[in-house]
C-alpha cells in the first residue's frame, strides 16, 4: 500500500500546493510528504513539481500525473466502498468543509456520535466562512451558506435560516436605534461586514413591505471570520448581520439587540454540497444522512 499512500500525498500536495498543508491534511511530517514525493519522482523518473523556497507548482508531468492519479484514487476508493457496503463497515477518510460559526455550533457536536457509530471512518473537517472551492480544493463535501450557482455540485438543501440585524446596547445608546434599511443608509451607521479575499461589492438584501431592497452598507470593519464580527458587535463597534441561531442566546441575555426590525435580512439557505460521484460513497452518503438529520434537530430544539 506504500504506492497509493505517495499517490495519496501527491494528490493532496497538487490540491493544496505545498507539502506541509498536505502533510497535516494527511497527518504526516512534511518531510514524510517530501519523500514521498520523492520516491514516487524516482519511480517515474521524472520531476513531478518544481520547488523552490518560497513555492511548489507542478511541472508538465506532473499535470499529467495528477489527471492519472485521481482517476485511479477513485477507482480505489469506488471498490473499496463497494466492499464496505456488503461487509456494512465502511472506512475510509472525508475531507469536509463547513462555515466557521455554524461548522462549530451546528457541525462540530455531532461528529463525535459518527465517529462512535463508525470507528473507521476518519473525518477531515476545515471551517473557515471563505468561499470553498470543493473540487479544486480536494473536498469530499462541504457544508455552505447562501445561493448556489455551481451546477456541477449535489445540493443537499438543509434548511433556511431566519437572520436578524443587531448591535450592542452601548452601539445603540450612542448611535440611536435605525427602524429599517433607509435609517442605516440615512443615519450613516457602521455596519461590520463579512467579506473573504476576492469578494466583489459588499450589499444586504433586506425584505422591505414583502419587497427585496438592496442596500449597499458600508463600515470601517470587515472580516471573513463570522465569529470576529460577533466579538465586534458585542463590543459596540457596529452593527451585524448574523444567522438568528448563532445569537439568539446573545440577544436573549441582552448583549445584542435587534435593530431595523421593520426590514428584517432574507433568510439565508444553508446546505450540504458534494461532487456526483460522492452520492455512490457509502461513508460520504452517511455522514451527509447523519448531519443533516442532526442539524434539523438540533436548530428546531434551538427556535
Amino acid at each position: 500500500m506504500a504506492y497509493v499512500s505517495n499517490l495519496k500525498t501527491f494528490v493532496r500536495v497538487y490540491e493544496l500546493g505545498s507539502m506541509s498543508a498536505a502533510g497535516r491534511d494527511l497527518r504526516v511530517s512534511a518531510a514524510v510528504a517530501s519523500s514521498r514525493i520523492s520516491e514516487l519522482e524516482k519511480h517515474l523518473g521524472v520531476r513531478l513539481f518544481h520547488r523552490t523556497t518560497r513555492s511548489l507548482r507542478p511541472t508538465q508531468q506532473g499535470e499529467v500525473f495528477y489527471k492519472g492519479a485521481t482517476r485511479i484514487l477513485e477507482t480505489i476508493d469506488q471498490v473499496e466502498s463497494q466492499i464496505a457496503e456488503i461487509t456494512s463497515s465502511p472506512k475510509g477518510t472525508l475531507f469536509v468543509a463547513a462555515p466557521l460559526g455554524l461548522g462549530k455550533k451546528l457541525i462540530t457536536p455531532l461528529i463525535p456520535e459518527f465517529k462512535e457509530m463508525y470507528p473507521d471512518i476518519n473525518v477531515r473537517l476545515r471551517l473557515s466562512d471563505r468561499k470553498i472551492d470543493v473540487a479544486n480544493e480536494g473536498l469530499d463535501l462541504a457544508f455552505v451558506t447562501g445561493d448556489l450557482t455551481d451546477s456541477e455540485l449535489r445540493v443537499r438543501h438543509i434548511c433556511d435560516f431566519e437572520r436578524v440585524l443587531c448591535a450592542s446596547p452601548s452601539y445603540i445608546a450612542e448611535h440611536g436605534m435605525p427602524r429599517s434599511g433607509d435609517d442605516l443608509m440615512a443615519q450613516a451607521h457602521k455596519c461590520l461586514l463579512l467579506r473573504y479575499p476576492g469578494a466583489a461589492e459588499f450589499f444586504w438584501v433586506l425584505k422591505e413591505g414583502g419587497k427585496l431592497k438592496r442596500y449597499d452598507v458600508s463600515g470601517s470593519l470587515e472580516s471573513d471570520d463570522g465569529d470576529v464580527l460577533t466579538s465586534w458587535a458585542l463590543a459596540g463597534c457596529g452593527i451585524v448581520n448574523k444567522p438568528l441561531f448563532e445569537v439568539a442566546a446573545l440577544i436573549e441575555a441582552g448583549d445584542l439587540m435587534k435593530v431595523a426590525a421593520d426590514t428584517p435580512p432574507t433568510p439565508l439557505p444553508f446546505s450540504c454540497v458534494y461532487p456526483h460521484k460522492r452520492l455512490q460513497d457509502p461513508k460520504a452518503r452517511l455522514f451527509i444522512e447523519h448531519i443533516v438529520e442532526g442539524c434539523r434537530t438540533a436548530i428546531e430544539l434551538g427556535s
